[in-house]
């Protein structure tokens, strides 16, 4: 595995220019970013190529969860300054 100059450094060798670079991935991402932004129960089940995205990269499905838990917490943090 080759890896290009500019991607060696502080993680030497994980190639940051591989993350997100397929629409599986973001599939996967964005699946478990909104599954925890919206609260109400989804209008469709997962299926086909949707589901076998989540099965492959459940990486990205992972980090698209523990996302949307930060995004609350600034959520909440902005409504207690404004509010409290």
């Amino acid at each position: 595995m080759q890896v290009n100059q500019k991607d060696k450094g502080f993680l030497k060798g994980i190639r940051l220019t591989a993350f997100l670079d397929c629409y599986q991935e973001w599939h996967a991402f964005v699946e478990g970013l909104f599954e925890v932004l919206c609260p109400w129960p989804a209008r469709h089940k997962l299926s086909g190529q949707l589901l076998d995205d989540l099965k492959k990269d459940h990486h990205y499905y992972a980090f698209g969860r523990v996302m949307g838990v930060i995004a609350w917490l600034i959520i909440a943090k902005i409504i207690q300054e404004a509010f409290f």
